[in-house]
């Protein structure tokens, strides 16, 4: 599909909007930079500046942050062993993708940031890499990226496509722009099938669009035994441990409330407290002193002491390693309406989840964990107390539900296998380098 007068209008209008908003671009990395450090580097990729001329690599993968970039780890991997001569570029939005991509594969991948979707930017990015292959993990629909790759003969993949209710509507603004866009991309592999419905409702031509299944799936098995055993030696006593995972501000004062709670029938238990975003870190830290708990930190202490009441995870790329060492696990960003954060890494590890009622990011997952009765939903402070209580007193219930979870991984595995044979006839044959 080539372009049409109406796009030329709607692209035109599209990106003289993105240039006003450039200056507001500045303005967001020095405001997020205040809160994390690493938003002040590396200013450059963010407009597709790059010092060397002559970088190539004929498969490009973007995945925006950390749980994108593991839902993709197997299927990088997989490439990696299969094609070595293939070099690849990761392209994230934010500093701790960035930072899992250097911990997964260092400098066997190239890595930027993915540049604002401006006309120069995206051309200067794609000429710079030079990519025979786009592959576009979950929900990044820019479309003079989409655009830029249509109009240079890249064929673009969707991969692990998801879409929920709410981002549809979100797209609605900008609909007959993001359907033009659609239309070139040579496929959509989605998570399920009310995420191809989505999709085909967007704009995706139906024919285009398969539903795979989710390859966070096919993520494996995590190898967390060592790190367990060294958890429990540094406690010394046997005590009721659960996680507060990936959690947004306004659910930290559930979460403490949560523990003061817990505390009365359990007063031995620690907390495991995992901010979804390292900027809160400190904030979180103190807010849990200032309610009077003793507080330890994983960067500072490495474990937690036999008088911890909170353990502040303040490290990145650990949390399923802590998850494992968990009997409960709380999955945030649901008390809130964030949308719900992964749910298969704790179920990965064998830990118990509760999370709250707002997952229309994980609507598919979510449903199966829950008929599975591998999940269960708690509302606010008192009904999460409630529930760990009730976890933390019944071992048979916490197996269960582990159990339930295991098979539920199993069953749905296959993902990845699906999606490489969709992508293998268009790999290049060679390096082109």
């Amino acid at each position: 599909m080539r372009a049409d007068p109406i796009e030329h209008i709607l692209r035109g209008l599209y990106s003289a909007t993105l240039y006003l908003l450039v200056p507001i671009t500045l303005y967001h990395l020095i405001w997020r930079g205040f809160r994390q450090r690493a938003y002040f580097q590396r200013w450059d990729e963010r407009y597709a500046s790059y010092a060397a001329d002559d970088t190539i690599a004929p498969v490009w993968l973007h995945a925006v942050s950390v749980g994108e970039v593991n839902a993709a780890a197997p299927l990088v991997n997989h490439l990696r062993a299969q094609r070595p001569d293939l070099r690849v570029v990761v392209t994230t939005i934010t500093p701790t993708g960035s930072e899992r991509v250097l911990a997964l594969w260092g400098d066997a991948v190239t890595h930027v940031y993915l540049p604002y979707d401006l006309p120069g930017a995206v051309a200067r990015f794609l000429d710079q890499f030079r990519p025979a292959l786009a592959l576009i993990v979950e929900t990044e629909l820019w479309p003079n990226l989409l655009f830029g790759c249509r109009d240079r003969g890249i064929p673009t993949h969707i991969l692990n496509a998801r879409l929920s209710a709410r981002s549809l509507r979100g797209y609605r603004i900008l609909a007959p722009l993001i359907r033009r866009a659609l239309a070139s991309v040579r496929l959509v592999a989605a998570q399920s099938q009310e995420d191809a419905r989505r999709f085909e409702r967007l704009g995706a031509p139906a024919e285009r669009v398969r539903v795979t299944g989710n390859l966070k799936f096919d993520i494996p098995p995590p190898q967390t035994a060592g790190f367990v055993q060294a958890f429990h030696n540094a406690l010394g006593q046997k005590r009721p441990v659960w996680i507060a995972a990936s959690t947004h501000a306004d659910e930290e004062a559930p979460v403490l409330e949560a523990q003061r709670l817990l505390r009365a029938a359990h007063p031995d238990a620690l907390l495991l407290w995992a901010p979804r975003h390292p900027e809160r870190f400190r904030a979180v830290a103190q807010r849990a002193r200032e309610a009077g708990l003793r507080v330890a930190n994983r960067s500072v202490e490495t474990w937690p002491r036999p008088d911890t009441e909170v353990f502040m995870i303040d490290t990145l790329g650990e949390l399923t390693s802590f998850y494992a060492c968990a009997s409960v696990a709380f999955v945030g960003g649901s008390l809130q309406a964030i949308g719900g954060h992964n749910l298969l890494e704790p179920a990965a590890t064998g830990t118990a989840i509760l999370s709250g009622p707002h997952l229309h990011n994980f609507v598919d997952i979510a449903r199966r964990l829950r008929e599975a009765q591998a999940m269960r939903i708690i509302e606010d402070a008192a009904t999460l107390a409630a529930a760990l209580g009730d976890l933390f007193d019944n071992a048979g219930a916490r197996q269960s539900m582990a159990a339930n979870a295991a098979r539920l991984l199993e069953e749905g595995r296959g993902a990845l296998d699906r999606t490489l044979a969709l992508i293998a006839p268009v790999l290049p044959e060679a390096d082109l380098a």
